[in-house]
């Protein structure tokens, strides 16, 4: 959201007040019994008495809960009631150093150091524990902004002012703080976007949206960000946030949000991984994947027929051409028509469920099965909700109800302990029956116009919902499979959902531009604290051409977790082949060959998900992330390390022609081993059972040997 016009003026109908200097401070004990640092900062210098009368002043306070963290939070009037953020993970035992003499404030957090000068104008700096600095907020950067209706704040997509992008109508009132970009500062992360890898320039919206990985929307929005300087900033609002990220003023990141109050944690780096590690030791590390998640999924795809002999067939038929394969997944339609969700197998498909998922455990497969949180009106469950009061209601009392998904759906209120139980127990049944995984779909168009049950706040629960749905099924599945052994296939999420992984890019096209476009979107998701990742291999929308197929079968399964999937059509290999490709060259052979590859690659993969587990660096590496030091790499998004010693680089194209870049150092290609200096750009021209991947130098790479016995593979 956009309230200035130009450097000097607001936009019509935009009052701006902003903190003009740091008037007082003071070291005081908070609610959560930490000292933190208070400044009161008037909306204007105050150089009379007559100044402090009829004058709004914003009040900031600074505090650290852990090491290299610390928080501000930026207040009108403080007896509003405010959005509670994101649960945070602080370190009860972390006691920063916080002192107030003539020059300002301070407050010491080790590895980050917050500095309030007093006087004007205003003031606020971070710097490392060397005292170098990262990021400041100075005059003008911290607003609290008055709108008249209809001001014109928003880019207004369909044209109606007063609109934001997210759909959603603007307050009347606005808090926002300005952070400073450095020369060539590049910002990244800021949840699953799927535009370029660096965010500067953009206008980002945090509002889950099912707009498809082609639009601005995204499925997963996260208000945290890192930068190439050495720190992140989350925004600790569960609502709608609006950041300008070098595109407002073109030398800030300016983040904003509705109400009376504005909370934000400065994170020390001083490298992405440093800055990873304490976000999610903040806000979740992500969960321990069973080992056999990270071998290849195959589905029934979306919309297609199919029955139990439909899903032999496929089996059979990788079997038949020696393509592994660890688990099958039925997706929307193992239930009935018209009642999703009820939990129960079509009759007339599948008559005998129990029987079926036995024969498939029995083949050495594991089952996933696709949920929602929707429950639609023909469902047995919907009047049961009904009667007990488990779904999501208007505030005129009645249900809230649409026709779009499902005819008349509704949706559970998971903020109500009772409904969360009730549907979790008939997902226990599921799950008895030989479930293994779920699909967790959608989670994101949640309703603003209704009451919740614990009298959560509309705008928040928007996104707190996401995070509520998976964890009531990550619960049940985590009881009944063991900790360890759950696992999600995710599309929405926010800050914290990399806590129960997995997660998939949602729906994308058939094309290499969709191909490039949901890797941009796994990157910056990597970069938000999303340990693993998955896409629909060959897209969902739309059949793709064998060449898409083929080469998006080698980037697939060369991400962290692998799914064949699609939206109208079937994605078993087979289904690409003429009969006449050249040896080597067929979509079956190029399933079997990189399949097999990630099978050996599972005890590396399987070190890299608990390095992501322990420490939040996730599988799929941005180059960014992987090598901070190099600034060939700051804007790369066609390429990353899959784990710490794997360097891959898709090929988006039908030809084969790709361009890369290998950094620094000694590398070997996986395929023919031939040994290369890096520090240069390469163009090659690859096949369609070959793609660029290559070891690092001196590394040791776990892999498991064609006979099945542990074996390395040397860099």
């Amino acid at each position: 959201m956009k309230f200035t016009d130009g450097f000097w003026h607001t936009r019509p109908g935009v009052e701006a007040l902003y903190a003009q200097e740091a008037r007082d401070l003071a070291v005081e004990r908070g609610a959560d019994g930490r000292d933190e640092l208070v400044v009161w900062a008037p909306t204007r210098v105050i150089a009379a008495r007559g100044d402090t009368l009829n004058r709004p002043m914003l009040t900031v306070s600074l505090a650290s809960v852990a090491e290299g963290v610390i928080r501000v939070r930026v207040e009108h009037h403080c007896g509003t009631p405010r959005d509670v953020g994101f649960e945070i993970a602080a370190d009860d035992a972390y006691r920063a150093s916080l002192s107030v003499d003539a020059e300002g404030g301070v407050v010491d957090a080790g590895s980050l150091r917050a500095r309030v000068r007093r006087g004007a104008p205003w003031e606020l700096t971070f710097e490392d524990a060397a005292g170098a600095p990262l990021t400041a907020s100075g005059h003008k950067s911290v607003g609290y902004l008055k709108l008249a209706p209809g001001a014109p704040v928003a880019a207004e997509p369909t044209g109606v002012t007063g609109i934001t992008t997210t759909g959603l109508a603007e307050a009347s009132a606005y808090l926002h703080t300005q952070l400073s970009l450095g020369v060539g500062e590049l910002v990244y992360g800021l949840g699953e976007r799927f535009g370029p890898l660096v965010k500067n320039g953009q206008t980002v919206d945090i509002w889950n949206a099912d707009g498809g990985t082609s639009s601005e929307q995204a499925y997963k929005n996260v208000p945290f960000y890192l930068t190439n300087r050495g720190y992140g900033v989350l925004v600790n609002h569960a609502g709608h946030v609006s950041f300008e990220v070098g595109s407002e003023a073109v030398e800030q990141v300016q983040f904003s949000v509705a109400g009376e109050c504005l909370e934000y944690f400065v994170i020390a780096g001083p490298t992405p991984a440093d800055v990873l590690d304490r976000y999610t030791r903040l806000s979740g590390r992500p969960a321990r994947v069973p080992d056999w998640s990270y071998g290849l999924w195959l589905s029934t795809s979306f919309t297609t027929d199919y029955d139990e002999e439909t899903v032999n067939a496929f089996i059979d038929g990788m079997a038949e051409r020696d393509i592994p394969l660890e688990v099958f997944h039925f997706d929307c339609f193992w239930m009935r028509e018209f009642h999703w969700t009820d939990f129960q197998w079509d009759p007339a498909v599948f008559p005998d469920p129990e029987g079926m998922l036995d024969r498939l455990h029995a083949r050495g497969l594991r089952v996933s099965a696709w949920l929602n949180p929707y429950i639609a009106q023909r469902s047995q469950l919907f009047r049961e909700g009904l009667e007990h009061g488990y779904l999501v209601r208007r505030a005129d009392g009645s249900v809230w109800q649409w026709d779009l998904w499902q005819a008349g759906m509704a949706l559970v209120d998971f903020t109500n302990p009772e409904a969360t139980r009730w549907f979790q127990e008939h997902l226990r049944g599921l799950i008895a029956q030989g479930v293994d995984a779920i699909k967790t779909d959608f989670g994101e168009r949640i309703p603003i116009d209704v009451v919740w049950h614990d009298g959560s706040d509309p705008e928040a629960m928007h996104h707190r919902y996401t995070d509520l749905y998976n964890r009531a099924v990550f619960e049940v599945l985590e009881a009944e499979r063991g900790a360890g052994e759950a696992v999600l296939f995710a599309r929405s999420a926010t800050a914290g959902g990399q806590s129960m992984p997995v997660h998939w890019g949602g729906d994308n096209s058939s094309t290499f531009t969709s191909m490039a476009e949901s890797l941009r979107g796994g990157l910056s998701l990597a970069l938000s604290g999303f340990g693993y990742w998955s896409h629909d291999i060959g897209g969902f929308e739309g059949s793709p051409d064998p060449a898409v197929f083929k080469r998006w079968l080698a980037f697939g399964l060369l991400s962290s977790h692998s799914r064949l999937h699609g939206s109208t059509s079937y994605r078993v290999p087979w289904a690409f082949d003429n009969g006449d490709e050249a040896p080597g060259q067929s979509a079956v052979e190029v399933a079997r060959t990189f399949a097999t590859l990630k099978a050996s690659l599972r005890p590396y993969l399987v070190a890299a998900g608990e390095e992501a587990h322990r420490t939040g660096t996730p599988i799929m590496r941005p180059m960014p992330l992987a090598f901070p030091g190099d600034p060939a790499v700051a804007y790369l998004d066609r390429q990353y390390l899959l784990g710490p010693d794997l360097l891959v680089a898709p090929v988006f194209s039908a030809s084969g022609e790709v361009e890369y870049y290998l950094p620094t150092g000694t590398w070997t290609n996986w395929f023919t081993r031939e040994a290369v200096e890096g520090g240069a750009w390469r163009r090659e021209r690859h096949g369609f059972d070959t793609v660029p991947l290559w070891i690092r130098g001196g590394a040791v790479i776990p892999v498991v040997g064609e006979d099945g016995t542990p074996d390395v593979v040397r860099g």
